[in-house]
């Protein structure tokens, strides 16, 4: 044998599996594609937003939260209806995460030396619908130092066991092959690749300089998910969410490929819920590129008038910050937009000062470097929007600003390759919403939400705009976007027990095989269902990592 055990995958989940192992004596060989520089995967890139119920933080800002509340918001987002079946083991999986997000998850994550901003994040405000999708209050923890700051301790930890000899990382080693024999998982095989120095997030080559073999006694699968194959995301694109886009923006590295989940099935493991997909319409297309194809989502409050690209108002619950999918299938399926790929915010100086952030932790440099001081000065104290959103604000291709909305319609045309916009019909728009703003109460949905916002002290003092008419001069310039459909996470994947033990078409376990992460859909093959409350891709990495550790380490014994 090689190791005890072969972890496929050197991001978050494959580290927490892997930190689980050795922490108990196993022997590990860690594999991955990329070269050293990428440990952490995907998750490094991330905002580093957590899924947590009735936390301190929580308290503190006066939210009244509690798990039967979670874990209503979360039937109610997931929409579980294949529970004899493709969600059979999702739905225990969920009950499982939504309890540990409410329990145990923040006291072993500041274990772990993992701690959050004070202010608590309202994402994903859901469908309008008590029962339907959607965060009832704020869940969105924030962690200092960001994904990075996640994906830290649990480097250090592989770095360690390394040293201990405990953990060898096999960089540069694409697996092709699951060793299955007489229905036991033994190892892996697979090519080497070239040696790569490209930087982290960097496209690597693809060059195969050799072939290797591992054997062991388990092999636990984190490679991740298809939101970096276009081709593929096309490919299970469902008939629900309209046709693909013909042009989308990429939100992970390109080595985010889905190949292991095929690998995988042909070793024996059943794959469910492949249709069942997350991807973003606010995306925009970097300035500063790392991977092909980069794309960033715009975290957006509630404020800025969200169009099609026809240029009519998006009806709710189509609202920024609210119903992720709703809005793609609007903009998928809505009359006259099947050949049209993007969409449009249009918002004032104000509003970006005070509502967009930037996903990623790149662009969250204060937050990244757990620089407090930095954050209240910039966030807080500061005049002007963040540094990383002014950059996009003058470089960004997606971006335009006017004095006044005739000027910015034009310069939004220009963006396209034949004008699509009418000022005269974008301004009757605009006026009516104006209108509202005359009183405390409205019957427009979005002035209600934003009023319902600020409602929130988080929301009131650091995210929402005190509300003001877009044709306010006072509060110009006018600001167009440009956003695109920005692929992210795969939400089906390799059906898991509780204890990530990998299934096999018949129900029952591949012995030795175990799937955590986003190949496995953040746990049971699909924990999310249909949609997801934010904060939970990260959580789903850490908690189904962790299930699979502990249960190849209990086999190895």
């Amino acid at each position: 044998m090689d190791a005890d055990v072969i972890v496929v995958g050197a991001g978050l989940a494959g580290l927490v599996a892997a930190h689980e192992l050795t922490s108990r004596g196993r022997r590990v060989a860690l594999v991955d594609q990329e070269n050293a520089a990428n440990l952490g995967g995907q998750a490094f890139w991330s905002f580093g937003g957590l899924f947590l119920v009735d936390s301190p933080e929580q308290r503190r800002l006066g939210v009244k939260d509690s798990l039967e509340l979670a874990w209503s918001d979360w039937q109610g987002s997931a929409g579980f209806d294949r529970t004899e079946d493709e969600d059979s083991w999702a739905v225990r999986w969920a009950r499982a995460y939504v309890e540990w997000a409410a329990g145990e998850k923040r006291s072993w994550l500041a274990g772990h030396g993992i701690t959050f901003l004070p202010t608590v994040g309202w994402a994903e405000r859901g469908d309008l619908r008590a029962g339907g999708h959607g965060n009832s209050v704020p869940r969105f923890h924030i962690a200092w130092g960001t994904g990075t700051g996640v994906v830290e301790p649990f480097v250090r930890y592989a770095k360690q066991a390394a040293r201990d000899g405990l953990l060898t990382f096999h960089h540069r080693h694409r697996v092709d092959h699951l060793i299955v024999e007489d229905g036991t998982a033994r190892g892996v095989r697979g090519t080497v690749l070239a040696e790569d120095r490209s930087p982290r997030g960097v496209a690597s080559n693809r060059d195969a300089v050799g072939e290797f073999a591992l054997a062991a006694r388990a092999v636990i699968v984190t490679s991740g998910g298809i939101g970096g194959d276009h081709d593929v995301v096309r490919r299970h694109w469902p008939e629900r969410l309209g046709t693909p886009p013909a042009e989308m923006v990429t939100g992970v590295p390109a080595y985010v490929d889905g190949r292991m989940l095929d690998i995988s099935a042909e070793a024996g493991a059943r794959l469910v819920n492949r249709d069942r997909m997350w991807h973003y319409t606010e995306g925009v297309r970097n300035w500063d590129p790392i991977w092909p194809g980069h794309g960033i989502r715009i975290l957006p409050g509630p404020s800025s008038m969200w169009f099609d690209a026809l240029g009519r108002r998006l009806p709710e619950p189509c609202l920024p910050g609210y119903d992720t999918l709703g809005t793609l299938r609007h903009l998928r399926t809505a009359d006259g937009l099947a050949d049209h790929d993007h969409s449009w915010f249009i918002l004032t100086q104000k509003i970006i000062e005070k509502e967009f952030a930037l996903s990623g932790s790149e662009q969250n440099p204060d937050i990244t470097a757990k620089d407090r001081a930095g954050f209240l000065r910039e966030r807080v104290l500061g005049k002007g929007a963040p540094g990383p959103v002014d950059a996009f604000l003058r470089e960004g291709a997606d971006f335009v600003t006017a004095p006044n909305l005739e000027q910015l319609v034009d310069r939004m045309n220009g963006l396209t390759d034949k004008p699509l916009l009418d000022a005269a019909s974008i301004r009757r728009q605009i006026e009516a919403r104006d209108l509202q703003l005359a009183n405390p109460y409205a019957k427009d949905a979005q002035i209600q939400g934003i009023r319902n916002a600020r409602r929130y002290i988080g929301d009131r003092l650091g995210r929402v705009a005190a509300p003001h008419r877009i044709l306010d001069p006072a509060a110009g310039p006018l600001i167009g976007v440009k956003l695109h459909v920005l692929t992210r996470k795969t939400l089906g994947g390799i059906q898991t027990d509780l204890d990530s033990r990998a299934l096999g078409v018949d129900g029952t376990p591949v012995e030795g095989l175990y799937a955590a992460g986003e190949v496995a859909g953040f746990g049971g093959g699909g924990v999310h269902g249909y949609n997801a409350l934010e904060g939970s891709f990260l959580g789903g990495c850490l908690f189904s990592g962790r299930a699979a550790g502990r249960a190849a380490a209990r086999q190895t014994a």
